[in-house]
């Protein structure tokens, strides 16, 4: 595929965006505007494949693709706790609940990508998730509360950072630590290859 390639990510997470920007990529932000509390599936890495689905759709549906080539990407991420989808918590009685709930545990947080590439008449998808487990701290309520004071949780899925100001209460984690920041760089790049696109040509 030739190197213009028009990127646009369809999501308002700052960093999803960071994360993209920091691996060479410069992609355009539109806002899907989907209500991600409305649809249901058979699981919680499911909801998030549809989720990122609907949200590159709708993204999708908006734009004037013209005579460039158009990627669009999708994805939306929950954090899953004995069974159950968590994304952000809002509120900052529910972030400190969250934080009780997996302080001194393990839980999945799941990604959903979603990819469709318009290039001619030619419209082609692909939908991916990766899951990536993360150990939390045995964090005290002090430290619960200090950090859900700063605001940092409530936005985010899961209602933490690995990034940001949580980084310290995050042990370890088993998989691709990119996915728990929002994407999933090694799944994306195995998505895109499939629908012909080098990766190096995406840096700018």
């Amino acid at each position: 595929m030739e190197n213009q390639l028009r990127l646009i990510l369809a999501s308002a997470s700052e960093a999803r965006l960071r994360t993209l920007r920091n691996a060479g990529l410069r992609p355009e932000v539109v806002v899907s505007g989907v209500d991600e509390a409305s649809e249901a599936a058979g699981g919680v890495a499911e909801l998030t494949a549809r989720l990122a689905q609907l949200k590159a759709s709708a993204v999708d549906a908006r734009i004037d693709h013209g005579s460039t080539p158009t990627l669009v990407i999708g994805c939306d991420s929950l954090l899953e706790i004995d069974g159950v989808g968590h994304g952000k918590p809002g509120t900052p009685p529910e972030a400190v609940r969250r934080w009780q709930q997996i302080r001194g545990r393990a839980a999945t947080l799941h990604t959903g990508h979603h990819v469709i590439l318009h290039s001619g008449t030619t419209v082609a998808t692909r939908t991916a998730v990766a899951s990536t487990l993360v150990h939390f701290a045995e964090i005290t309520d002090a430290e619960i509360e200090a950090y859900v004071a700063t605001t940092e949780p409530l936005d985010v899925a899961g209602g933490f950072t690995i990034d940001g100001l949580g980084g310290p209460y995050i042990t370890k984690i088993e998989g691709d630590h990119h996915n728990v920041v929002g994407i999933s760089l090694p799944l994306l790049r195995a998505m895109l290859n499939e629908l012909g696109i080098w990766w190096p040509n995406l840096w700018h």
